[in-house]
């Protein structure tokens, strides 16, 4: 799942794009009102974290005009501002959670899932299939066959790609942006290296084989029509 912070302090960003990263997020990071504004309007995002105090626009500003143009994912004020008033403006704007700075991470973390469980996301499935393949969002856990995977973060992010695109064939500079964040760069052999190590793990002991390299192209899961 996509996560979107809008953050202009750099430690506190830099701490929850860090910390809900290594939870088995994927996170985008915006500095400024306007920035993530424009994220969040184009981008496909599950959950918002947003500040009332940003430069440019505020988080007031940013929330009234998300929900002006339709965009119902859930959102989650964190701020210093903890007077009552600013808590029922940002709920009567449409924010879903408030959590007042300075905040315990695993607070944070409970509030994030609970509200991806009860937000648009939930309507969506919430376990991906392929074959006797599961992956669990919620629960971040893994089966094949009924048996149990351990993942790293990346490569739980890198499966749920694959996954969620099924049958498509993703090119290795999406799978850089989606993955890592990162614009892709011919010269580095990290993402067939993920994606050598998700298949020793998924596809490797078990019949049929999901994972495929479209030469030139790059990857894709799909079941075949022949195991």
């Amino acid at each position: 799942m996509k996560i979107l912070i809008i953050e202009d302090e750099p430690k506190t960003g830099d701490y929850l794009k860090q910390g809900l990263t290594e939870s088995g997020f994927v996170t985008e990071l915006a500095v400024n009102g306007v920035d993530g504004l424009h994220l969040a309007l184009t981008g496909d995002f599950d959950l918002l974290v947003l500040d009332v105090m940003l430069p440019g626009l505020s988080g007031w500003q940013v929330l009234e005009r998300l929900r002006q143009s339709g965009k119902e994912m859930p959102v989650l004020f964190l701020t210093a501002r903890d007077e009552v008033e600013d808590r029922v403006h940002g709920l009567e704007l449409g924010a879903d959670d408030y959590l007042v700075k300075p905040f315990a991470f695993s607070e944070l973390l409970a509030r994030v899932r609970t509200l991806l469980r009860r937000g648009k996301s939930a309507l969506e499935a919430s376990v991906l299939r392929a074959a006797d393949l599961e992956l669990d969002l919620m629960r971040r856990r893994v089966t094949r066959a009924g048996s149990r995977i351990e993942l790293t973060a990346k490569e739980f992010a890198l499966l749920e790609l694959l996954l969620r695109r099924q049958g498509e064939v993703l090119p290795r500079s999406m799978i850089a942006s989606q993955v890592w964040d990162m614009n892709f760069d011919s010269d580095t052999n990290v993402i067939e290296v993920a994606i050598r190590r998700l298949r020793a793990k998924v596809d490797d002991p078990f019949e049929p084989k999901l994972i495929r390299t479209a030469r030139g192209m790059g990857y894709v899961l799909e079941v075949p029509d022949h195991p």
